[in-house]
């Protein structure tokens, strides 16, 4: 009998099924600065682009004019 690679596991499909309906909140505004600069500071371009975009994602970016 030949074993099936990957072997399949329908209950990770379910997993990332749910996790993508439910919207996770984001942290404080000065949690995601802090760890923006903390990337920049340790030179992780990743972090940079993780916490950019979350900054991006909750429209109170530096560049955000305030709203009336």
């Amino acid at each position: 009998m030949k074993p099936k690679f990957p072997i399949p596991r329908p209950t990770e499909h379910a997993a990332i099924g749910n996790a993508s309906l439910t919207a996770q909140p984001l942290p404080p505004m000065p949690v995601l600065f802090a760890g923006l600069l903390t990337a920049q500071a340790l030179d992780d371009r990743h972090g940079e682009n993780l916490f950019a975009h979350a900054i991006a994602r909750s429209g109170q970016g530096p560049h955000t004019a305030p709203t009336r």
